[in-house]
């Protein structure tokens, strides 16, 4: 009797730190891991590091020299040599170290077995970048980071450069648009891709650059910036008339270009390989971004009369993507589906998109839209995403690369505020002052009348 209570008494608080444990793990990942997966994956690698190296083929056969000097000094087997492991630094989602490669191997056969190796040391995921020839470093990430995305405090921005979302190496996605000029950016209703526009909206308002709208859905989801924007569209008779403009302001800052380095006037646009990067600070124009929500609308037609604005409206922006980023002017396409099947020029427009970034898509077809082209494993990897995760996306490039990203939750109401902040910021274009959206003025908030104390009086 007095064994079984002791076994209660000793098996009571032990169930209460496994339940505990079990909780955290689950609902506070990250402290989770800063208290009891990190130093218990560290043990790991430490105690198990050649064993698990030499099952999953990363070892080579020792040199003469190391063979010969082991049988001198020692009498132990020589065992297959592992790539020379660097400190372990631990991070606030995971481990990172650098793994200097044997004689004879190469990164890919590490990243090949970057699945065994999360496995062995009870990790979420491992990936493996490059350092230099011959070292690699190898990222560890404890738990599912996507699951509740906390980006960075240090995330990496500047200008034209905005962290927009969290990859599932536990680094940030930053939309650089000196990189990425052109980016399409795909997803169905409530897939998040508005999160992902109010993201890249903030981040830009703080910046010297003009803001540019499309939303030919009657300005829903771009109005609530009108404080932040030099001009809005809010429906395709609005867009016909604007990018002309546009196009007109790409063609002045080539001439301006021409006028500082001394090319002939006529000189063809696609001749000229200089921008707008070269000219003194003092002259250069202010860049601007376009962001055009649910490109679709610009492509369907009822008429034969809207079918030639659409055609125009389809060359000038093709002629922006190809001609704009030396000029100084950016793309950002969004849309639930971009294919042939939206008419001529779709194919040409999506060809000069670099960046995309595809969100959950309601067929395999849209996912191809964004991505086959560029990388067709990652369609796969579009058509998992579950509805009960907004925000998740597959972001890729044109080098066919790819990676998981989620944005954090970002409010209309915070994003809104933002920019009405940054309303002073609106730079001056004469061009675009027709179309600057009208901002109503602020109610002021009434004020209770102040009671002033009665005299006493007998």
């Amino acid at each position: 009797m007095s064994d079984l209570t002791t076994l209660l008494e000793v098996g009571g608080p032990v169930a209460v730190l496994g339940g505990g444990a079990a909780y955290a793990r689950a609902k506070h990942p990250a402290a989770y891991w800063s208290t009891i997966g990190l130093p218990v994956s560290t043990v790991r690698l430490l105690s198990s590091y050649g064993s698990v190296m030499e099952a999953c083929g990363l070892t080579v056969a020792p040199s003469r020299l190391r063979v010969l000097a082991m049988k001198a000094m020692t009498q132990r087997e020589v065992r297959p040599v592992p790539p020379r492991r660097g400190i372990i630094r631990p991070t606030l989602t995971g481990l990172k170290l650098r793994l200097r490669l044997a004689p004879g191997q190469e990164p890919a056969d590490i990243a090949a077995s970057a699945e065994r190796l999360r496995h062995a040391w009870g990790v979420h995921s491992a990936y493996v970048t490059t350092v230099k020839p011959g070292v690699v470093e190898l990222r560890l990430v404890g738990y599912d980071v996507l699951r509740r995305v906390r980006m960075p405090r240090k995330a990496v921005d500047g200008f034209l450069k905005v962290p927009v979302a969290l990859r599932e190496d536990a680094t940030p996605f930053v939309r650089d648009y000196r990189t990425i000029p052109h980016q399409l950016t795909l997803g169905a209703t409530l897939s998040g891709k508005s999160m992902y526009l109010r993201h890249l909206i903030a981040g830009l308002a703080r910046q010297p650059v003009a803001l540019v709208g499309i939303d030919c859905k009657r300005g829903v989801e771009l109005a609530p910036f009108a404080p932040r924007l030099s001009a809005l569209a809010t429906d395709p008779d609005q867009a016909a008339e604007l990018l002309p403009t546009l196009v007109k302001e790409m063609e002045d800052r080539y001439d301006l270009i021409r006028a500082r380095q001394g090319i002939a006037p006529d000189t063809p646009d696609e001749e000229i390989t200089s921008d707008i990067w070269g000219l003194p600070e003092d002259e250069r124009p202010v860049p601007v971004v376009l962001f055009v929500d649910e490109v679709a609308e610009l492509f369907l037609v009822a008429t034969k009369k809207d079918e030639e604005r659409r055609d125009e409206m389809v060359t000038q922006l093709i002629r922006l993507a190809q001609l704009g980023r030396a000029a100084g002017i950016y793309l950002e396409v969004c849309g639930q589906r971009f294919g042939a099947e939206l008419g001529k020029g779709a194919t040409m427009l999506r060809a000069q998109l670099t960046g995309r970034v595809c969100h959950r898509v309601n067929d395999e077809a849209s996912a191809k839209m964004a991505l086959g082209d560029i990388a067709p494993e990652a369609v796969h990897a579009t058509c998992s995403i579950a509805p009960e995760r907004p925000g998740l996306a597959v972001a890729g490039d044109t080098s066919g690369g790819w990676s998981r990203i989620r944005t954090p939750y970002l409010s209309l109401g915070d994003a809104a505020e933002t920019c009405q902040e940054s309303a002073h910021m609106v730079p001056d274009l004469a061009a675009l002052k027709p179309f600057r959206p009208d901002v109503p003025v602020r109610p002021v908030e009434a004020t209770a009348p102040v009671v002033l104390p009665h005299p006493v009086t007998d």
